[in-house]
């Protein structure tokens, strides 16, 4: 399946367990926009089939391994973890899932101490083919962790 609000909205229809990291991260907030989408309002569910642990991604994992419950995690956690006993990725691939990083140098006219040119260096390195490959190269477990796409189109 690679539709993640379709997902979402079978999970709310069924009643089926599903932990949130109820924490205000950036996770917590990109799997609130994806019940928007869904058209479903998770707190209206909150006590009986979604639970909020308030923390982070390796302590919910743990509570979804623990009730065999549904959760939204990131790709690096989820291949780093091993707790994950019956888990089992359902939904990728939805571009709503996609979790763009970037980077970019510390003004040195408002931050005089910077290594404004090493920093530039490092980010010519990174955008480049050489960084770009270094990415894509990087696994956990022998799955890609990164995808790179610097000098794509709305990358």
């Amino acid at each position: 399946m690679s539709d993640s609000a379709d997902a979402l909205r079978r999970i709310a229809a069924a009643g089926a367990p599903f932990v949130s990291r109820g924490d205000r991260s950036g996770t917590h907030a990109a799997e609130l926009r994806l019940w928007q989408l869904a058209g479903i309002d998770p707190a209206a569910g909150r006590g009986a089939w979604y639970r909020e642990v308030g923390q982070g991604m390796g302590p919910a994992l743990n509570t979804a391994a623990a009730q065999d419950a549904y959760l939204l995690a990131d790709r690096g956690t989820w291949l780093a973890f091993r707790n994950r006993q019956e888990l089992r990725v359902l939904v990728e691939g939805d571009q709503r899932l996609f979790n763009q990083y970037g980077v970019m140098a510390v003004s040195p006219a408002r931050h005089p101490h910077v290594k404004s040119a090493e920093a530039e260096r490092f980010i010519a390195w990174l955008v480049g083919p050489p960084g770009q490959a270094a990415i894509a190269a990087y696994r956990i477990g022998g799955e890609q962790l990164f995808f790179p796409n610097a000098g794509r189109p709305g990358a």
